[in-house]
């Protein structure tokens, strides 16, 4: 090199080095640790992918006729087709024929003219209420329990369930007392209270909003729900209350332009994904948007979407734990058991290999139709062998009900939720399970061989399945951990069964068992900042942090966050998985945040709001703009006793979202708390005008006026909120309170008796309806 160029050489020298010293730092940065101590996480590098489906691009099932004639009239016939409906003689199967239901406190009386159904509700001697039936869900078309329930349209622009269920097999009225009276499905009788039914006053809504109790989008098509913040009010939207053509194939507008165009023929593309060409996974998830429990990653889900961007179906087995180690319904859920069958595991098969997607019939694995439910060829067609000496396998007479391969692999099954059974309503074994007497006693699961031999023991029934069919092929080993594992075992005994080992490739295929064991592990052993005390368990976590499956890497992610956060090298593990999401960064964002937040609400839940802060201000590292953690972050700060950051929070959650009613509520507490009463009253002004059908705020105004003295004022707030949602007691014990404070004893005792029908437990509100109903009799006589 010449002098000369010497200088450039080392110009471009310093260059070079400078750019890899910049490069590094891009890649570096977030794996290193900082200036804290601690490595900071990359933030997000996508946004959520756009929604691919367009309420404008559903053209309605009618448009389907024409060229469709066979499978439309086969859907007609179905239970999609007839799943629901506007009231009328063909749709209503329930009895609305004046004849009155009893309540201890109530009468209700369900009454049609034409095709306008209404229920009339007289209760305690008040005016009576009539409440009309805007829509009807269900046909009561199952066979292990039908029912028919009811829906009406409210001012708010939320269609909500009423109470007030049909049993086609019973031929009675019931309802769901769950949430109030813990007895599940009840038929009404006189010993029931209207109050002891969970959907009184009328508050779970049609469609996904999760501000209420709600069924999501699966009881109409194109169903969604939104607030309207121009018009002050909820957007209902839907095409049918039945399930029609478009929400198993998608929207079908450019389909219809094709075939209009007369190029369907001459090309593979026909306008929508062909439903019989897609993979088992992709094939299931078609049923699955309806037909298995899902937890909202985000809003605005509408069918021809991919399903796994707006919702995941593990995540239910975080916290209520639906389903059994083994896939049988623990709680309550839907045909997601079927994820956990050798025929999905280890073979191809999908709803449709069993049922016809167009009338819901029966039909064999090569499509043949069957003449029912319990056609053993839905079975045999796949395994030939047993179809040649059915009394050899099934060890019971051909032709009775005990040789059908479903009576003893998907027998009948009680949802446990749904009560004790006086309301008939079970749901076929879809996890296709081997009788296992013992192992299905200690679950609580009424198996294949008890349901039909009540009278006989369980070791009795388990000797003669051994003597019948001896050692009986055991269950995979991440299920077998899992059914061995009890809370009390130390996590170094735990881990290995919640987790499985390393060589366990069988397992880590089933991703669903994988999944309810981190989230065991998770909900049991994993504290804030308190690393897991056991080498191997923190080391398999570390390797399902890997796991090809986004929702048990979310999980496992999840847990090292919370346990060991703070940690500069757990930090950049999650940082490098991170980076290393590729395609998959939003979804794993999404159900790792949602992770995270559903610790923090069940530390919140707990008292325990140190825990909360943590597992929100993780969560928030992942999703930064998530307007949902943000608001539960700011419920913490505020619960923790700091109102002045709650009031930031609060603010940062509405700056990303405005569309909040109960973000505004929550901004006025924590400014009343603050002492800044004008801007409190600014917030929860706001919040009724955003949504006027929100009761929270009327009765936190009315808190604010009774506490300045302001009865008249105080009344007013809390009677309207006591008129949006009569089953907040609270607020009737409030006017109690408020009328006391006027000296009117008789409104005051009909406020807490109010109150008491809601929360009987109050014990302040007991005592002082006895003394002012001893003061008022003491004053007649």
């Amino acid at each position: 090199m010449s002098k000369r160029g010497r200088p450039h050489a080392l110009a471009l020298g310093i260059l070079l080095g400078v750019a890899l010293v910049v490069v590094a730092w891009g890649v570096l940065r977030f794996a290193l640790p900082g200036f804290t101590g601690v490595a900071e996480l990359p933030p997000p590098r996508q946004l959520p992918p756009p929604a691919r489906a367009a309420r404008a691009d559903f053209v309605g099932t009618e448009r389907c006729e024409k060229c469709h004639a066979e499978q439309f009239a086969a859907w007609s016939r179905s239970t999609h087709g007839r799943a629901g409906g506007s009231p009328s003689r063909d749709v209503v199967i329930a009895a609305f024929n004046n004849k009155t239901i009893h309540f201890r406190n109530a009468v209700v009386t369900p009454r049609a003219s034409g095709n306008a159904y209404e229920f009339v509700v007289q209760q305690n001697g008040e005016d009576a209420t009539r409440i009309r039936v805007d829509g009807v869900i269900g046909g009561g078309h199952m066979e292990g329990g039908g029912t028919q329930g009811f829906v009406t349209r409210r001012a708010d622009g939320t269609w909500r369930f009423l109470p007030f269920d049909w049993s086609r097999q019973g031929q009675f009225w019931f309802c769901n007392t769950a949430t109030r009276a813990a007895k599940g499905w009840v038929p009404i009788t006189p010993a029931l209270r209207l109050e002891d039914c969970g959907d009184w006053p009328p508050a779970r809504v049609l469609g996904d909003l999760p501000r209420y109790s709600n069924c999501q989008g699966c009881h109409a098509s194109q169903l969604t729900v939104e607030l309207d913040t121009a018009a002050h009010r909820y957007d209902t939207r839907f095409t049918s209350l039945s399930i029609n053509c478009e929400s198993c194939h998608g929207p079908a507008r450019r389909h219809l332009e094709l075939a209009e165009r007369g190029t369907l023929g001459g090309s593979a593309d026909i306008g929508f994904a062909p439903l019989g060409a897609l993979g088992k996974d992709a094939s299931l998830g078609v049923c699955y948007q309806c037909h298995a429990m899902k937890d909202q990653l985000r809003s605005g889900y509408l069918a021809g979407d991919s399903l796994s961007e707006y919702y995941s179906l593990k995540l239910p087995l975080l916290g209520d734990a639906a389903l059994h180690p083994d896939g049988r319904v623990r709680t309550f859920a839907y045909q997601e058991a079927h994820q956990f069958s050798d025929c999905y595991l280890n073979g191809g098969m999908t709803c449709t290999s069993c049922h016809d997607p167009h009338s819901q019939r029966y039909r064999d694995v090569k499509g043949a139709p069957l003449i029912g439910r319990f056609d053993d060829r839905q079975c045999t067609s796949c395994h030939a062998a047993k179809e040649d000496r059915v009394e050899a396998h099934s060890h019971h007479a051909p032709a009775s009900a005990g040789s059908r391969c479903t009576a003893c692999h998907m027998p009948y099954l009680r949802e446990p939720e749904t009560g004790t059974g006086a309301v008939r309503y079970s749901r076929s074994d879809h996890s296709i399970a081997i009788p296992r007497p013992l192992a299905d006693s200690a679950l609580g699961v009424v198996g294949a061989c008890a349901g039909c031999h009540p009278a006989k023991g369980t070791r009795e029934l388990e000797r003669q399945v051994r003597a019948w069919w001896g050692e009986i092929k055991p269950v995979m080993r991440v299920v077998a951990g899992q059914m061995a594992w009890t809370p009390r075992m130390p996590l170094s005994a735990a881990a290995p069964l919640l987790l499985g080992e390393s060589a366990d490739t069988a397992g880590d295929r089933h991703a669903f068992a994988r999944f309810a064991g981190v989230s065991r592990l998770l909900e049991t052993y994993a504290r804030p900042d308190e690393v897991l005390a056991d080498p191997a368990a923190r080391g398999r976590m570390e390797a399902l942090a890997r796991h090809p499956d986004d929702d048990v890497r979310a999980a496992a992610l999840a847990t090292l966050h919370l346990t060991q956060g703070s940690e500069a090298g757990t930090r950049r593990l999650l940082a490098r998985a991170l980076r290393e999401a590729g395609a998959h960064d939003a979804s794993l964002r999404a159900r790792w945040s949602l992770v995270l937040g559903y610790m923090g609400d069940r530390y919140a839940a707990a008292g325990d709001a140190t825990a909360a802060l943590i597992a929100y201000r993780r969560a928030l590292e992942v999703t930064p703009a998530n307007a949902r953690v943000l608001l539960s972050l700011a419920n913490a700060e505020r619960d923790a006793g700091d109102p002045r950051a709650a009031i930031a929070t609060y603010r940062r959650s509405l700056a990303i979202d405005a569309r909040q009613p109960i973000a505004l509520v929550n901004l006025g507490i924590a400014l009343g708390v603050a002492g800044d009463t004008a801007a409190a009253i600014d917030a929860l002004t706001r919040a009724s005008s955003l949504d006027p059908g929100e009761p929270l705020a009327p009765f936190n105004l009315a808190n604010i006026h009774l506490a300045r003295g302001e009865l008249d004022l105080a009344l007013g707030q809390y009677g309207r909120a006591a008129t949006l949602d009569p089953g907040i007691a609270v607020t009737h014990f409030r006017l109690a309170r408020v009328w006391l404070l006027k000296k009117d004893y008789p409104a005051a005792l009909r406020a807490l008796r109010s109150g008491l029908m809601f929360d009987s437990s109050d014990v302040p509100a007991r005592e002082a309806a006895a003394e002012l109903s001893k003061l008022l009799q003491s004053r007649r006589r």
